[in-house]
């Protein structure tokens, strides 16, 4: 019999390279927000792979950006402190990419620092023809001696285990750290949370910038008069100004509704049990900049 290996793996890269959806394509569970917008993941979130000799925990990471806020600042330190005490590093770059950009090029300075057992996977490779590819990929390995180098389309499932057999070849022996049955360390109240602002930021595409913050105030379990399980849960969206919270509401309250029809929905799917979700809009100007709130993002 093999021997169990287990050990936890950091996904970096630049904002909106797909690192969230590799990690629920890994995951097989949507356990990260995704939205078509950058820095749509805020705090590390884990992802856990059951596999028959080895478990994976899975840490997705903001994305490294140019911080103007002390949350962007947050969330770039949130970044690099978890490559630190991970055992191997995911790197996810774009084939798009015709040279090591700023972003990429302070990735592969700190992966220098760490001496990291690095992977790279080249997302999004249906958008570039082979040579292109294989340009790209002979760029990056003079830079860095990375374990192997995999290019993905991170939608299509035959990637997965290409993927996960490749990390488990470089785990060291070891325990199962979490229980096989969880594939998430999030809370249902952080679940609940992602939930709603990813629906609020697909759905109001780019008419309200960045600043939004949902905080769920409230969850409790009962049962309903045909003694089902419910979730109530009743949660505050905040955002910067008056004139986002006009859209965020919407004509008659219309776009709020819509917001929480879609996070009911997919709350539902996700907790296996009935959830009656209220929410709210408040304006909450200096959140970004604000201690007390951003502080929450920090590695914990």
């Amino acid at each position: 019999m093999p021997e169990f290996k287990s050990g936890f793996v950091t996904l970096i890269g630049r904002t909106n390279v797909g690192k969230s959806t590799l990690l629920n394509l890994l995951v097989g569970e949507k356990v990260a927000a995704i939205a078509n917008k950058v820095q749509t993941t805020r705090t590390a979130i884990k992802g856990i792979v059951n596999r028959e000799n080895s478990q994976i925990i899975f840490i997705d990471t903001p994305g490294i950006h140019k911080p103007k806020h002390k949350l962007n600042e947050t969330m770039v330190e949130t970044s690099f402190a978890s490559i630190a005490d991970c055992d191997i590093v995911m790197f996810l770059i774009e084939a798009t990419s015709t040279e090591i950009g700023r972003g990429d090029a302070k990735i592969l300075e700190k992966l220098k620092e760490i001496k990291k057992k690095t992977i790279l996977i080249i997302n999004k490779i249906d958008l570039v023809p082979k040579e292109t590819l294989l340009r790209l990929i002979d760029l990056y390995q003079k830079e860095y001696p990375f374990e192997a180098v995999i290019p993905i389309s991170a939608t299509e499932e035959k990637y997965k285990e290409i993927i996960l057999d490749e990390i488990e070849k470089n785990l060291k022996p070891g325990p199962a750290y979490y229980d096989i049955e969880e594939y998430t360390d999030q809370t249902l109240r952080q679940l609940a949370e992602e939930t709603i602002r990813e629906k609020a930021l697909k759905l109001l595409q780019d008419e309200v910038p960045h600043g939004i913050l949902v905080q769920v105030e409230k969850m409790k379990q009962r049962k309903n008069k045909n003694q089902e399980d419910i979730y109530d849960i009743e949660a505050t969206i905040y955002c910067l100004r008056d004139s986002h919270k006009g859209i965020i509401i919407g004509k008659n309250g219309e776009m709020l509704k819509k917001i929480g029809r879609a996070a009911r929905i997919e709350m539902e799917q996700n907790f296996g049990v009935k959830v009656n979700l209220k929410t709210w809009v408040k304006v909450k100007e200096d959140w970004l900049d604000n201690d007390s709130i951003v502080n929450q993002f920090k590695l914990k």
